[in-house]
């Protein structure tokens, strides 16, 4: 488990999300067949020029945690509405728009947090300077937030663990299938 003292390595997260990309196409073999409509665009897009742009503005705009860059540096955007409830990392362009109009979220005992990512069902993640992920207690910028990581790199193994929950789970569901032809 990362600790919040460790800051992201992007490297890691550059092997993250390869690992992520097989684990995913492995997953959306199976998923037609199995709940009967075609799945969502599940993808981990890579950062660009034009998001490395998008970063930049950012930073001018407000001061992001560290480990944002370096995220924002590896990859532009997630998408993954097929994995538990969904998940969303935003792309920075997008952070900054919801920072011009909401600005950041307060948590008790930390500095501002940037909010940078959501689910399926309206939740917010937040990541302060602390390094912490906060997720919103409802899909509100101005309620309660409580710790969802101890890191961002916390937080993406996380994310790995419900992926892989779910290629294992319809993994057991083809085999059984195939087992009892």
């Amino acid at each position: 488990m990362a600790v919040a003292d460790e800051r992201l390595d992007a490297e890691w997260l550059r092997v993250w999300c390869e690992r992520t990309d097989a684990a995913l196409a492995e997953l959306m073999t199976s998923f037609q067949a199995r709940f009967g409509f075609e799945p969502g665009s599940n993808v981990v897009v890579r950062a660009s020029d034009a998001s490395h742009r998008a970063t930049g503005a950012l930073v001018e705009l407000t001061p992001i945690p560290s480990d944002l860059t370096t995220m924002y540096w590896v990859i532009d955007e997630v998408s993954l509405p097929d994995v538990d409830n969904g998940c969303f990392v935003h792309p920075a362009s997008l952070v900054a728009d919801h920072f011009r109009a909401c600005g950041a979220v307060s948590i008790d005992g930390e500095e501002a947090a940037l909010v940078f990512a959501s689910d399926g069902g309206g939740h917010l993640f937040a990541l302060a300077g602390s390094g912490r992920v906060w997720r919103s207690a409802t899909a509100s910028w101005f309620d309660q937030f409580d710790l969802a990581a101890a890191s961002l790199q916390e937080f993406f193994q996380g994310l790995s663990r419900q992926i892989d929950a779910r290629v294992q789970c319809e993994s057991g569901i083809l085999r059984r299938a195939r087992h009892a032809r």
